[in-house]
């Protein structure tokens, strides 16, 4: 399957130490291609000189197209904003921190021209620590149970995809976005390339626990109708216990006219169902503040300004030179 252009769109998150490396790397494979490319970096709000470095490779680069948000809107809707503006026949997504090898891109196309729509890299190995590495294995494995898709384990975000597949992405406008959940639901032909994730090549891990337990959130609850039908098991499995603990009593009472439940078990019984009914509540408000946030119907994000060469044609790779690192 021909191409003319490639795109690749990378969000970038206070990545000072590293964008100059990743530039260098992602440039020397574009080059070997001989195809005509675009580089569009997202700016997610960085607090450091990211974007002053993004600045200085793109005035010697007409390749690079950056986008720069008003603030941190989050990666998964900085890789939105990179797809609306990716024009190539082909998009690559991939993180800007060097875990995601551009030496894998040349991989993904020689897979996509042998007719597939979805090329998504699978992780064979990570160099996280041991936590993370179980907790996102465990996360994968729940959400493919519980979903009505088959979302593919141990995949993320790294893939390649037609602008056919891009624009039907495009026209998805919901707000809570888990990319990686999207593209399976849209379908296509896909299917998978094992590589190996690398370790950061320098800063800080940029996704929180708390920022990986929004994604899982957002992963399961615009996914899966099953934490809604779990707690009507929950209300079927309390209200079932309470009915044998009435008879209990009951029989009781009537064995031993003397016999009164104690205020321990009381308290627990009070506890437990109290504890359920919480639980139950928090799942209808995830829903819930999904629902809000659609009907709110605010942007994805606001861009604060764009920073390309006027009236460049994409660039083609025979001669630009690397900057300085």
């Amino acid at each position: 399957m021909s191409y003319n252009l490639i795109s690749i769109v990378a969000p970038v998150y206070n990545e000072e130490e590293n964008i100059n490396y990743f530039y260098r790397e992602l440039k020397a494979v574009l080059t070997a291609l001989k195809k005509d490319y675009e580089i569009i970096l997202v700016n997610d709000g960085s607090r450091d000189s990211s974007l002053i470095k993004m600045i200085g490779l793109q005035k010697n680069d007409p390749a690079i197209k950056i986008i720069d948000l008003s603030r941190n809107f989050g990666h998964q809707i900085a890789i939105s904003a990179g797809l609306n503006h990716a024009i190539g026949d082909l998009i690559v997504i991939m993180d800007s921190d060097l875990q995601d090898p551009p030496a894998v891109i040349p991989d993904l196309i020689k897979k996509h021209e042998e007719g597939f729509d979805v090329v998504y890299a699978v992780r064979r190995k990570r160099k996280e620590n041991i936590f993370k590495r179980t907790a996102y294995s465990a996360f994968y494995r729940i959400l493919n149970k519980i979903c009505e898709l088959d979302i593919p384990l141990d995949a993320g975000d790294f893939c390649l995809m037609t602008q056919r597949v891009a624009t039907e992405l495009k026209n998805i406008p919901e707000k809570n976005r888990f990319v990686r959940g999207i593209r399976t639901w849209v379908g296509f032909k896909q299917v998978g390339l094992e590589y190996e994730r690398q370790a950061r090549h320098a800063g800080q891990e940029k996704y929180t626990w708390i920022k990986l337990f929004k994604l899982a959130f957002d992963g399961i609850f615009s996914f899966s109708y099953f934490p809604l039908r779990l707690s009507s098991i929950m209300g079927l499995v309390v209200s079932a216990a309470s009915f044998i603990i009435i008879i209990y009593f009951f029989i009781a009472r009537v064995i031993d006219e003397n016999s009164l439940p104690g205020f321990a078990s009381t308290r627990i019984i009070i506890l437990f169902v109290g504890g359920i009914q919480l639980i139950i509540l928090g799942v209808i408000g995830e829903y819930l503040a999904r629902i809000y946030d659609e009907v709110r119907g605010r942007p994805l994000y606001i861009i604060r300004q764009i920073y390309q060469q006027p009236n460049q044609p994409p660039a083609n790779s025979t001669n630009l030179d690397y900057p300085a690192r």
